[in-house]
């Protein structure tokens, strides 16, 4: 287990889990010591925001010890929903009824894998999330970025690819060669039509860049008209989707998408 000031990059880690806590308890060291037994790299962090952001390696689950050092710090908690959606990273609450309850009106139901009520047993908050990682962590999933300014449909499209995929948020070019710059997914799920950086123009820059220059993107976007289509199409991007087709239609396109590149790479 690290604390903030020695935190460095780490190589080759198969598995980084964030635990986040203000006290260092029996139970949070004996949380952090059997998962370092299974081999899993632990990041033991108050819930501070700047200490948060500090950790920039990409993390395979969080467990939050609720305390109300963190239900009195909002922007704390806004800095774990958002990284949690954007980064696709499950969480794992432990606190009382009313704690988690106060945590769940700011972080969405949907992005909790599991709450423990206190008293908890850490061998099963270990187990839980040991079997987790293994069956549905997102090692397991191809990664997908999806860049849209649109909020609402950043959403949709997660809920639709989440059970397959591991699904990374972007609401803009700038966030999305942010991410790109420490991260290869593989395939970017791309909007046309966004403010200071369309989609067009947003290819372009990941076509000239060679370290991420060959990674697939698709269009998923309301443009239609043949002049738009035309333009992006000269960009040789991956395939081009429409927003108003039937989420299954969408899915199945993507489904088909990696299909083809796992036979053509055989």
């Amino acid at each position: 287990m690290e604390n903030m000031e020695n935190i460095e990059s780490i190589e080759n880690i198969s598995h980084n889990i964030l635990l986040i806590s203000d006290s260092t308890s029996y139970i949070i060291t004996s949380i952090a010591q059997q998962l370092e037994e299974l081999k899993y790299h632990v990041f033991k962090v108050d819930s501070d925001a700047d200490k948060l952001s500090k950790i920039k390696d990409s993390l395979s689950a969080a467990i939050i010890y609720v305390e109300d050092v963190l239900l009195e710090d909002i922007q704390a908690l806004v800095y774990i929903k958002d990284r949690a959606i954007e980064e696709d990273i499950p969480l794992y609450l432990i606190g009382d009824s009313a704690q988690i309850a106060e945590v769940e009106n700011t972080i969405p139901k949907d992005i909790i894998v599991q709450k423990f009520l206190r008293p908890v047993n850490v061998k099963e908050i270990v187990s839980a999330l040991d079997t987790f990682i293994k069956k549905e962590g997102k090692h397991n999933k191809k990664k997908i970025l999806v860049v849209d300014d649109s909020g609402a449909m950043l959403r949709n499209v997660k809920g639709w690819l989440e059970g397959k995929y591991q699904v990374i948020l972007a609401n803009s070019a700038a966030m999305a060669i942010k991410y790109l710059a420490l991260n290869k997914p593989d395939l970017i799920l791309l909007d046309y039509e966004m403010p200071v950086c369309d989609g067009k123009q947003t290819l372009e820059m990941i076509r000239s860049e060679m370290e991420f220059s060959s990674i697939p993107v698709i269009f998923l976007t309301s443009k239609s008209d043949k002049e738009s289509v035309m333009k992006v199409m000269a960009l040789k991007p991956e395939g081009y989707l429409l927003k108003t087709m039937e989420p299954a239609q969408i899915v199945q396109s993507i489904d088909e998408f990696f299909e083809k590149r796992k036979g053509s790479i055989k």
